[in-house]
């Protein structure tokens, strides 16, 4: 029993652990976003394209929709998802068929086998 308990232990510390990974990830990429939007909006104000104050408000906008969670709407042609259908088809369709070609197949597989210890010999 305690090495369950130090399994399961050893399971808590990896989820703490991949948990602290993904904040700190997040965490850089976010900051990476910062920098580049914030060298973006330098830009257009160097170029006259917008003023500082446009471009700060510009980079607090980006920010916000980047912290934002992605909304997921469900498209009018989908609607709920339901379960998928499965059709399930008996195995006397083309049960015959489908044996034929798996002896046609073996035999094949058999030839070439031969036909290699032969080589192998030579």
């Amino acid at each position: 029993m305690d090495n369950f308990g130090g399994i399961i232990q050893r399971a808590v510390y990896l989820g703490v652990g991949l948990a602290s990974y993904a904040g700190e990830k997040a965490n850089q990429k976010l900051n990476e976003l910062r920098t580049e939007t914030q060298k973006l909006a330098d830009e257009m104000v160097k170029r006259g394209e917008m003023t500082t104050e446009e471009g700060r408000k510009f980079v607090e906008d980006m920010m916000n929709k980047a912290m934002q969670k992605p909304t997921v709407e469900s498209s009018p042609e989908t609607g709920p998802r339901e379960p998928r259908r499965i059709e399930i088809l008996s195995e006397d369709d083309s049960s015959s068929e489908s044996n034929q070609e798996v002896d046609k197949m073996r035999q094949e597989v058999h030839k070439l086998q031969d036909e290699l210890h032969r080589l192998q010999k030579d």
